[in-house]
């Protein structure tokens, strides 16, 4: 449009330039006119939508350039701009161009098939697209392979399970009884699956709502309301279980017995419901189809056997001495009833084949030492009790040993006086706890060897009764059961548990991708208010606390505070504590000068939005509070209650670093993770502790058994088995309790009589307790905590999302989410997505497409509802990796599917878009072309006007001839090309019935109005004084022209406007 307006302009003012003066006014001044008026509504058209482009962008781009900015001054001031590099490819992008190369040449592109058949032709150019093809290919088919072959077996299973429900009668009936779709089945199948639904569905959308208690209502959908109610039977009956004692039995006290009667009708009403909704045997769910269901089946039977018998008199090493032992396995009923500590016990016992094979292996070393140990130390242990005595055969009779209170005590003795003691029998006997004398005792000692527990005690006695020489045995045994054997069996431990877990089987990128969906768990919005918009006082108060110089300094003044705790505050020496205390009130108040500060700077709901803060708002009023009392009572409570402030202040700093926190991160994760594996001991350990009531509840005290170490109540066994596990002296509290008569009053009717203790009990179960929990289960502890450190302490190269990158997102994301709630509206995710930057940068120029993928990806999984901090976090995580080298068969095959319907959506709203933007911009160009075209058929109007109604006034102008004849004429060439632009007149009427007849319509090109074209002379462009005599039938002919010249139909418009 703008080149037809300029062209006619321009050819007008060349006419009327090379017109000559003698023409006439009326006619120049109307043309004139004209031509200002056309100039004058496009650039009134230009300036308009000019101008409203230009405002909107430039108030777009001031608004970004402000937000741009308040984000560097946010980066500067959290110290992560340093470590964002300035120029680094977004991974993005690189992500984004793999997967649009790799689906090209998955569905074979024209480009492919041409570049392909060039390379199968020359087989020299285009080898590596070829190359690319076939991996793509190939990859392709093994995904698709495994899918199917998934499916296959699924569908054969269907089959298989209607081909017997269809053959077999009698085919998924409960006990042969109950029908497959009987009503009371059906009922107790609604009691035993019926669980809390901790998902939230929108109703209309459809979409899951994020819920404020998520965890809790994850927890409570844990398991079924039926195992909720089993578990709280079952830890009311482990706590009834707590107060058994050899002194307080269940079968003489009533009260006891309340909780065995409810825990096995509680039971039995479980397995009843479960058995007929279910089944018992040969069902696809049947009760009885894992080790769990023969457990729980054991479990009940023995608590109905023991409470029908309820025998008064338990002899000890007795059948029912072994029922009530066996009844101690109650707290397992746990393991079985909750799904994640049953997959922990699925996962170790997976891998027991390796860590028996190692096992074996340890024993073999064991046995072998143990042989030659019997060979050199056989009999030479042992010695008689009298020191004075070197021979066995002069061990006899009695002797007097000396009786003294300490060795340092000197008694003065009157003369002829002796010291005290008594007389004893000579004995000649081995050391207490081990000897060499069968293979038996001397496996346990290398055993005891092996947990480096005594192995000093054993090399001494050796070297003192053999010779030094031999104490190289027990160097050689440390050195290969200890160092190698224990070893090996606790990377076996470890190794198994991370491949049952399915960590061991996982490439190093899919290895990555877990460790990164687990930092990405953790990562939680900064909940930092925005800088205050002026530039006022609360601005600088801002700026002040959140320079980095100002969190080192408080973080130095607590240090500097905790120091203060060096030397002891005692009530008495005012001296030295009264000058720390005040010490301490001035750190107190510059604390709260530092919360002042930042309550000014960030408004009291701003700075209760952070947890850190509120906890140190918390210790702040606590130093408060400290003060008042300090200064008013001055006390050792004051004293205590001060040193506890510093003590909770000292804490605040994990959060000031970034070692710091990360270090307190794996802490925490590690005992989120490990949080079954740690309830899975603490049963084990409740299950042992009532087995050691029952076996050693009433063993005389020893070396180690006494009055703070002892089995006699379930609380103390509890203690004594967690000092176990720690490894201290657990193989002298095991020699304690194997002592046996005469040593120990025996009573052969009821165990609780005796004082005795169990060698063959003692023996297997302080071992067992001994392995499975020190060796095995810490173990696995071990390989949690290894396991996360190495999450958060990962190299960049390792990392698919560095720590910077994350730190960059939570400041973007802490400055579009204002409400500090953690969710935005999907439609401020692309204003999110055009703030990052660095490697989470996406380049609208070059990555459009992909804008538009991740914007609709969250539209379409949120309805276009509000998303969460995570949500979006999770899809860049998504988009950042190769999900083909990085995601799992399932999860790829899901995200696949869902990337692939993105595109799908997004193609057909680009085209969509695109058809709606091409009509609007045709009826907009239409509109435009309208009112020019309307100027247009005015100011011609006007000059047909003028040029039908000529004036009086007569101008003569130089005939054809004689412009032809004259050769300095100079605007004789022109003529012709000029007569475009004209309209016919009456002088030449032959000429327009000749081009009328010719060429028909008026025709139109790019824009331009091309008129019929004949051999027209000088004189029609020239207003004639005196009109010719068929003035009348020629002035119809021209009204007609002109009417088919101005009226064009809106399709023909159109058409033509859209090149311009």
């Amino acid at each position: 449009m703008k080149q037809f307006i300029d062209r006619q302009q321009q050819d007008t003012s060349c006419l009327f330039r090379r017109l000559p003066s003698a023409s006439s006014s009326s006619c120049d001044h109307s043309k004139r006119s004209a031509i200002e008026d056309n100039k004058y509504i496009d650039q009134k058209l230009r300036r308009s939508i000019f101008s409203i482009r230009a405002r909107n962008l430039l108030e777009k781009e001031t608004t970004i350039n402000k937000i741009l900015r308040a984000c560097t001054r946010q980066r500067i001031l959290s110290g992560s701009f340093e470590g964002q590099p300035a120029k680094e490819r977004s991974i993005l992008s690189v992500q984004h161009h793999i997967r649009q190369e790799r689906r090209s040449l998955r569905h074979g592109s024209t480009s492919q098939r041409i570049s392909r058949g060039k390379s199968l032709e020359t087989l020299t150019q285009d080898h590596s697209s070829t190359v690319r093809y076939r991996n793509a290919q190939r990859e392709d088919s093994e995904i698709k392979m495994i899918q199917e072959k998934k499916e296959q077996a699924e569908m054969k299973r269907k089959v298989q399970e209607e081909e017997l429900r269809e053959n077999h009668p009698y085919f998924d009936k409960p006990l042969f009884i109950v029908g497959r779709e009987h009503r009371f089945r059906n009922f107790c199948r609604m009691i035993v699956r019926a669980r809390f639904n901790a998902s939230k569905t929108d109703p209309i959308t459809g979409a899951v709502k994020n819920t404020k208690y998520h965890q809790l209502y994850d927890l409570l959908g844990l398991v079924t309301y039926l195992d909720w109610v089993m578990i709280v039977v079952t830890i009311c009956s482990c706590i009834s279980m707590m107060f058994e004692s050899p002194f307080t039995r269940v079968m003489h006290v009533p009260t006891l017995q309340i909780g065995e009667y409810v825990f096995v009708i509680f039971m039995s009403i479980e397995l009843n419901l479960k058995i007929m909704a279910d089944g018992l045997f040969f069902t696809p769910t049947a009760v009885i189809r894992d080790f769990g269901g023969v457990m729980d089946i054991f479990i009940y039977l023995l608590s109905l056997i023991f409470l029908c018998w309820l025998p008064t008199d338990v002899p000890p090493e007795s059948g029912a001495q072994l029922l009530m032992m066996l009844r101690c396995l109650r707290p397992l009923r746990i393991f079985k009833l909750v799904p994640q500590m049953r997959k922990v016990v699925r996962e170790v016992l997976k891998g027991f084949k390796e860590i028996f094979l190692v096992s074996i292996l340890l024993l073999t070393l064991m046995l072998v030492f143990a042989s030659f140990g019997v060979q050199l130390f056989a009999g030479k242990l042992a010695k008689c009790n009298d020191p004075r005595i070197l021979k066995r055969e002069d061990c006899y009779g009695i002797f007097r040993i000396n009786v003294s209170v300490s060795r340092n005590l000197n008694l003065k003795l009157k003369a002829e006086e002796k010291k005290p003691g008594f007389w004893v029998p000579r004995v000649w006997a081995n050391p207490r706890n081990f000897n060499f004398d069968n293979v038996g005792n001397a496996m346990l000692a290398l055993f005891e060897v092996l947990s480096l527990k005594g192995w000093v005690e054993v090399r001494d006695v050796i070297i003192h009764r053999v010779g030094p020489i031999h104490g190289i045995y027990i160097h050689v045994f440390v050195f290969l059961g200890c160092m190698i054997g224990l070893t090996l069996f606790v990377g076996v431990v470890i190794a198994n548990f991370n491949e049952n877990k399915g960590t061991a089987l996982l490439t190093v990128d899919q290895r990555r991708w877990e460790d990164l969906k687990s930092r990405l768990k953790i990562a939680q919005p900064l909940h930092l208010p925005p800088r205050p918009e002026n530039g006022g006082f609360r601005a600088k108060m801002y700026d002040i606390t959140q320079h980095p110089f100002f969190k080192r300094g408080i973080a130095v003044l607590v240090l500097a505070q905790s120091v203060l705790l060096s030397v002891k505050w005692d009530v008495g020496d005012d001296k030295v504590t009264f000058p720390l205390a005040t010490m301490s009130v001035v750190f107190t108040f510059i604390f709260v000068l530092e919360v002042t500060m930042k309550l000014i700077a960030m408004s009291p709901a701003g700075y209760w939005q952070s947890r850190r803060n509120r906890y140190d708002l918390l210790v702040t009023s606590l130093g408060v509070i400290w003060i008042v009392l300090h200064f008013s009572l001055l006390n050792a409570y004051t004293y205590m209650m001060g040193t506890c402030v510093i003590v909770f202040r000292f804490f605040t700093i994990c959060g000031k670093h970034v070692t710091l926190k990360m270090l307190l991160l794996t802490v925490v994760v590690s005992m989120y993770k490990s949080f079954f594996i740690i309830v899975g001991m603490f049963l084990l350990l409740l299950c042992y502790a009532f087995a050691g009531v029952v076996l050693f509840g009433t063993v005389k005290y020893g070396e180690n058994i006494n009055r703070h170490a002892n089995f006699s109540t379930a609380g103390k066994a509890i203690t004594v088995l967690f000092r176990i596990v720690t490894g201290e002296d657990w193989n002298k509290i095991m020699h304690d309790c194997m002592v046996q008569p005469p040593f120990c009053t025996p009573d052969k009717r009821r165990y609780w009589e005796t004082d005795c203790g169990n060698y063959a009990g003692a023996l297997i179960y302080f071992c067992s307790f001994y392995v499975i929990i020190a060796y095995i289960m810490l173990n696995l502890l071990v390989a949690i905590i290894v396991e996360n450190f190495s999450l958060f302490y990962s190299t960049e190269e390792d990392q698919l999302l560095s720590y910077n990158d994350l730190r960059h997102f939570q400041i973007i994301w802490n400055m579009v989410d204002d409400k500090r709630e953690g969710v935005i509206p999907t439609s401020r995710v692309k204003f999110l997505l055009r703030l990052l930057r660095g490697r989470l940068e996406v380049d609208l120029d070059k990555d459009k497409l992909l804008f538009k993928h991740m914007c609709y990806e969250m539209e379409r999984l949120h309805s276009g509802g509000d998303v969460t901090f995570h949500d979006v976090l999770s899809m860049l995580s998504y988009r950042s990796v190769d999900i083909r080298k990085s995601l799992q068969l399932e999860e790829l095959l899901a995200r696949e599917q869902l990337e692939y319907t993105i595109e799908e959506e997004v193609a057909k709203q680009t085209i969509r878009m695109w058809l709606k933007k091409c009509l609007k911009r045709i009826r907009a160009k239409q509109h435009q072309s309208c009112s020019i075209i309307h100027s247009l058929r005015e100011s011609q109007q006007q000059e047909l006007s003028s040029f039908l109604n000529p004036p009086s006034i007569e101008t003569t102008v130089p005939s054809e001839d004689h412009n032809a004849n004259n050769p300095d004429n100079p605007s004789q060439p022109e003529m012709s090309g000029l007569q475009q632009l004209l309209s016919p007149t009456l002088s030449d009427r032959g000429g327009y019935r000749q081009d009328s007849t010719d060429l028909g319509r008026p025709q139109r090109k790019l824009g331009q109005w091309r008129l019929p074209a004949g051999r027209t002379s000088v004189k029609s462009i020239v207003c004639k004084m005196n009109p010719v005599n068929d003035e009348a039938s020629s002035g119809s002919e021209v009204k007609k022209w002109w009417t088919r010249q101005l009226t064009v139909e809106s399709d023909e418009s159109g058409d033509d406007l859209i090149d311009i």
